[in-house]
């Protein structure tokens, strides 16, 4: 798959896919926090406060998620659930 993709354009499958290649890419850290994709993210992500009304229900359910720019559409990379709701809530991305 070619990275960065267009987010809306993706399906379930793909955004699967774009995930796993961006793991691989990472080196198996989080996009956000640099830590491991496969563990808790820091308190320093973890101390922060989320309003889950912000987002849609069971936005923590899927441990891992595709980050993407909401202005350009394009993916990022691969991020912890609780850091794509610090990038949403605290910095607007």
């Amino acid at each position: 798959m070619k990275l960065p993709a267009v987010y809306r354009n993706l399906k379930a499958r793909e955004k699967k896919e774009a995930r796993e290649q961006y793991i691989k890419e990472q080196d198996g850290n989080c996009w956000y926090c640099k830590s491991d994709i496969y563990k808790e993210p820091p308190t320093w992500v973890t101390s922060k406060p989320i309003n889950l009304r912000l987002f849609p229900p069971g936005m923590l359910k899927n441990p891992l998620q595709l980050q993407h720019d909401h202005k350009t559409g394009l993916t990022e990379g691969t991020v912890h659930a609780y850091c794509n709701c610090v990038l949403w809530q605290y910095e607007g991305r």
